[in-house]
């Protein structure tokens, strides 16, 4: 991965034959992550390919997932002091799966567990409305 500055409005990352567009301007621009986003976005990617991981393994049926995060950023020094998440799955699965499931991304996620011990990170799994 390769981050390099465009102007004093932005910058990108590039990796294999993606490129990302990074908010680092000063002011702030609406049409790229800034880098907290960037990081909830990372613990959701984690997340979300973890669920793809282990539902053959379970042999756990999903039609869909959404993650659902919000980070509470500290002033001084500046810092995530806690991250919240949602977990909510399009599953007829029963809740006993459903916790079994949220178990298994809580375990094996390279960035959440990253994150997880940097700062608070808790969150639910629950069924799709």
């Amino acid at each position: 991965m390769i981050a390099r500055r465009v102007d004093a409005h932005g910058s990108i990352a590039t990796c294999k034959d993606a490129i990302v567009t990074l908010d680092t301007d000063v002011n702030g621009r609406h049409d790229a992550f800034n880098p907290a986003e960037l990081l909830l976005a990372a613990i959701a990617a984690c997340m979300i390919k973890g669920i793809e991981r282990v539902t053959p393994m379970l042999k756990f049926d999903i039609r869909g997932v959404e993650i659902h995060l919000s980070g509470v950023r500290q002033e001084s020094p500046p810092k995530m002091a806690s991250i919240d998440y949602q977990i909510i799955v399009d599953t007829d699965e029963d809740d006993h799966r459903l916790d079994l499931l949220h178990q298994n991304v809580r375990k094996y996620g390279t960035v959440s567990n990253t994150v997880a011990n940097a700062t608070q990170l808790q969150g639910v799994i629950r069924r799709m409305a």
